[in-house]
């Protein structure tokens, strides 16, 4: 079964939150505890073993800011594939 990796690009990020909310299992998280300069609440990445790489969140986010990878494990080496990159 793959697993996912997520990035999460803070200098882009405008803390709409559409992440945490699209989110199918339940990965990405706003806690209120990471605050851009700019005053923008920051998701983090709390859930990574939830995580199946689907790229929703990266397909949701309207400014960008998140990249998705896919990890499927074969015959003892890992294989990464990107699913949304970023603008």
């Amino acid at each position: 079964m793959p697993t996912g990796q997520i990035i999460i690009h803070e200098q882009y990020c405008k803390g709409c939150g559409y992440c945490e909310v699209f989110c199918p299992q339940g990965c990405i998280v706003i806690t209120g505890e990471k605050v851009s300069p700019e005053g923008f609440l920051l998701p983090t990445f709390n859930h990574r073993e939830k995580c199946k790489g689907c790229g929703i969140c990266g397909q949701m986010c309207p400014e960008f800011a998140i990249e998705v990878y896919q990890i499927k494990a074969e015959k003892g080496k890992e294989k990464k594939n990107r699913k949304s990159k970023q603008g």
